[in-house]
């Protein structure tokens, strides 16, 4: 599949010369379906516990469950293109749960209101578009200039994944995928639906003034596997730190003094809240300066990449992609594609009820064309896992947030005005980030780009059209910032425009985070996941590294008997999807008032061993479908 791409040598498995059936009825309407389903399980699970995964992979085996199975169609670009439009519903997520809460947020303190579902979809649907028009001048540099240099671990993974069916019509791993969302899907019934078996469990540790806790829920067992043993023991790093360490420091040290921001001695706010209270009023400002220090500490040592992201789209500016280019080398028209990223500043401006001024929109051109090109190539050499779009995101914000207040924006206005201009350019970083990737999915397979770059704005509008009513009807059920969804990085990014803007935040603790960060970074060791595992809960951690332990178990065992396990990934991501569609009904029963009538926990609760035991269950599950295999047959 690879090869070189100096003079002409690389070929894809589609030729230029040759085609298929490509932008249909048919890849429009699936791809859109799952635009949706993974936009609002990514949403969810983001909410949760602050993390995306990549939908790419599981999109790609549903498109050739989808089409060659069920509809019996069998061009091999028609399901690239379905796993183009769907895999960018959870981008667009992935971009809107790091700000968009932050409105919900003011609104609950009385601060400012919730723009409408239409105002929030706007800022979506503006930012997923520039970020895929964004693409266009990068695309020839990134993908055929320098394919030898830029692997796209995703993209490529996701062409083997297509090529593996191609001649025999499977669709290999989409039994693992639905097995997952089944799976999970009851598991999350029997915790958050029926209250049956307790999400969450804990023991406390009077010795050290703190607990430990797990919860039993199949995401995070889910996301530990994907992110595999290394990342999930760093988060658990950054929880022991801060429940093993800085809470039990506090709590027996602090004695009657009263620290900032809280207003009550420490004694007695571990007295009437526990660990939990030390943690929410202090560690959490903590993790806060880490994960802040974290993202800054990425975006430096992507400079190198930043420079030559710029150069390449400088490039891109003189390469073939007009119209009389060969099929696989057709782009948009960049002229008026940027005529179009040009009326989507206008209508940001000019539009009712969204948030967004004259400056605001400038601020958006310039972070967003500059980090947006950035966030496509440094997801060529890291995946889109790793690239560090929240450290991107919290320049820009604050960025932002300094320029408003310097020439009079301030206040409520400035602030929402702040992080309308940080929600757009944080989807510009993220559907610039999945696009590179599905063209380059595409350049392997010998797809048409212009009709990818149509797609992916497809799988943009239709996730946008919903991700608004989405938000409204998650924050109506539990609240954001609540314990359910507690919005961690929308919860920073409202830290910081605030104590920017009012001079207000705990910079002593936030600059002990940062120190932190300093020092985890002079061991050489990632610091975004171990800050990270410091800002949220420690039952979120544990669980992630249950899963990680068993994704190592599982990678051990498989290279004992020299099998290749990959349907773990997909079983996996089954889950994650399985509890985010499961979450979105519960919220609607909530919001209908059904809630109350479906808990049976008075009569039928199982107590900590029903956790205990669900957490070990599904990781026995995991365990156990990933043992080897990498099909159904």
């Amino acid at each position: 599949m690879g090869g070189k791409v100096k003079d002409g040598a690389f070929k894809p498995y589609v030729a230029a010369e040759k085609s298929q059936p490509e932008l249909t009825v048919a890849a429009v309407v699936v791809g859109s379906l799952l635009a949706v389903v993974f936009g609002a399980a990514n949403a969810y699970l983001g909410l949760r516990v602050g993390m995306t995964v990549s939908a790419s992979i599981p999109a790609a085996v549903i498109s050739l469950a989808v089409m060659r199975v069920i509809l019996r169609r069998n061009s091999l670009l028609e399901s690239n293109m379905v796993q183009t439009i769907g895999s960018a519903g959870e981008s667009l997520a992935a971009g809107v749960i790091m700000t968009m809460p932050v409105f919900f947020l003011w609104s609950a303190e009385g601060v400012a209101e919730v723009p409408s579902p239409f105002a929030l979809s706007v800022l979506a649907v503006c930012g997923g578009v520039i970020g895929v028009l964004l693409m266009i001048p990068l695309r020839h540099s990134l993908m055929v200039e320098e394919h030898d240099i830029l692997p796209y671990p995703e993209g490529t993974a996701c062409a083997e994944v297509l090529l593996a069916a191609e001649g025999d019509g499977g669709a290999g791993g989409s039994r693992g995928i639905f097995a997952g969302m089944g799976i999970s899907a009851l598991a999350k019934l029997l915790t958050d639906g029926l209250g049956i078996v307790p999400g969450t469990v804990a023991a406390k540790i009077g010795a050290l003034r703190t607990e430990f806790s797990a919860e039993a829920y199949p995401s995070l067992v889910g996301v530990g596997y994907i992110c595999g043993p290394r990342v999930a023991a760093y988060m658990l790093s950054g929880g022991v730190l801060g429940w093993f360490v800085l809470i039990p420091s506090i709590a027996i040290f602090g004695g009657d003094t009263v620290l900032f921001p809280a207003t009550r001695p420490i004694s007695e706010l571990y007295a009437q809240g526990g660990a939990g209270a030390i943690w929410s009023h202090f560690i959490r400002y903590v993790g806060a300066g880490m994960v802040a220090a974290g993202g800054v500490f990425g975006l430096v040592k992507s400079l190198p990449g930043i420079a030559a992201a710029i150069a390449g789209a400088f490039r891109g500016m003189k390469g073939p992609g007009g119209a009389g280019a060969g099929r696989t080398e057709r782009d948009l028209n960049l002229k008026a594609a940027m005529g179009i990223v040009a009326a989507m500043l206008v209508a940001l401006v000019v539009l009712p009820g969204v948030p967004v001024a004259w400056p605001g929109a400038v601020l958006i051109l310039l972070f967003g064309l500059f980090f947006g090109a950035v966030a496509a190539r440094i997801v060529g050499i890291v995946g889109s896992s790793n690239s560090p779009v929240s450290g991107m995101t919290i320049a820009s914000m604050l960025g932002t947030t300094l320029v408003f207040k310097l020439i009079g924006l301030g206040g409520p206005a400035g602030m929402v005005g702040a992080i309308s201009v940080g929600a757009v350019t944080c989807i510009v970083m993220a559907i610039a980030g999945d696009t590179s990737q599905d063209l380059k999915t595409g350049f392997l397979l010998g797809a048409t780009p212009s009709k990818q770059q149509i797609g992916e704005i497809i799988g943009v509008v239709a996730s946008a059209a919903v991700i608004g009513g989405i938000l409204l009807l998650l924050n109506s059920a539990w609240g954001f910032g609540s314990k359910e969804l507690s919005a961690p990085q929308a919860t920073l990014m409202k830290m910081l425009v605030e104590g920017v803007m009012s001079g207000n935040l705990p910079w002593t603790l936030i600059f002990i985070g940062a120190f932190l960060a300093v020092a985890v970074e002079l061991l050489g060791i990632p610091v975004l996941p171990v800050a990270i595992g410091l800002y949220l809960p420690l039952e979120l951690s544990t669980t992630l590294m249950a899963g990680g332990a068993v994704r190592w178990l599982a990678d051990w065992y498989n290279r004992r008997k020299g099998r290749e396990g990959g349907a773990g990934i997909l079983f996996c991501s089954g889950l994650v999807a399985g509890e985010g569609l499961v979450g979105i009904l519960l919220a609607l029963a909530a919001v209908a008032g059904l809630g109350g009538k479906l808990d049976l926990s008075a009569r039928l609760s199982t107590g900590p061993i029903g956790g205990v035991g669900l957490l070990l269950l599904l990781s026995a599950l995991v365990l156990w479908y990933a043992r080897g295999r990498t099909s159904d047959k």
